[in-house]
């Protein structure tokens, strides 16, 4: 017997397109994945901002020395647009970073008002410069900080410059950088700040990202002043090198701007690193 089967193929044929065809014209209007990552705008990163993602918040294990009295501080970046600094006064903190630049790409729009603003009201502050070592250079990204408002004067009011650097929000956790590699773009940026200005810049970082990207490099811990971040009731582990912290931002959820942080010593200790 015969058997026609060139209309069974053809509609076989269809149907086997248009299911092709459905999953694209469903993707064209589809919501985002909501477990997918939301990467942020290139200059909006702040301090701080992957600690939670990664070391969580909680109870810290081991510690390190801490001082008796410890002083207030802020640390604030464009977020927080127009800061109270009257109300922070108040409240009793008496130092300030401020968020200047970012790669060599990006100045903070709310620097001028945060900057003078916690000086007027009678702070100890300075300014920080959040790394993205896949960008450039370091020794670039210290002149385009310096040359934006992380330079430093010894008027006993400023805070030698704060190179933050910590977990990329753009993309690989370590910037695309072997561990050396990173600790030589750390080093030309420390070089360079040092240069331009006279002084040893302050490293902010965590334990375990500066472990992971870095090696647990021990070589800076002689000269530049550390500040850690570490949500937790104790500093915890710190990075090879350093057998004390300067600064501890210890939580995200502080009082007026969020970001707050101890510093290892009475004010008269924030005055001597003002000072040089």
């Amino acid at each position: 017997m015969r058997v026609h089967r060139s209309g069974t193929t053809l509609a076989g044929a269809a149907l086997a397109a248009l299911a092709l065809l459905l999953p694209l014209a469903g993707s064209a209007g589809a919501a985002p994945d909501a477990g997918a990552r939301q990467v942020p705008a290139r200059g909006t990163a702040n301090m701080g901002m992957g600690v939670l993602a990664h070391d969580g918040r909680g109870d810290a294990s081991g510690g390190a020395s801490v001082q008796a009295v410890q002083t207030e501080g802020v640390d604030v970046s464009s977020h927080q647009g127009n800061v109270a600094w009257s109300t922070l006064w108040n409240s009793g903190v008496r130092w300030a970073y401020v968020k200047a630049t970012e790669g060599t790409y990006y100045k903070n729009t709310s620097f001028t008002q945060q900057y003078t603003g916690s000086y007027d009201v009678g702070m100890i502050r300075g300014a920080y410069h959040f790394a993205t070592p896949d960008t450039t250079g370091g020794a670039a990204q210290a002149d385009y900080f310096v040359d934006n408002g992380g330079g430093w004067s010894k008027d006993g009011r400023t805070l030698p410059g704060v190179l933050d650097i910590e977990w990329n929000p753009y993309g690989a956790t370590c910037y695309g950088k072997s561990q050396a590699g990173m600790v030589s773009w750390i080093r030309d940026f420390l070089n360079r700040y040092k240069a331009r200005t006279g002084r040893d810049a302050v490293i902010y970082t965590a334990t375990t990202w500066w472990t992971q990207c870095t090696g647990n490099h021990s070589g800076f811990g002689a000269t530049n002043p550390l500040w850690i971040a570490r949500y937790a009731s104790t500093v915890g582990e710190l990075p090879a090198g350093w057998a004390y912290h300067t600064m501890w931002q210890y939580t995200s959820t502080g009082p007026t701007v969020g970001d707050h942080n101890h510093f290892n010593g009475d004010l008269s200790r924030v005055r001597a690193l003002a000072n040089g």
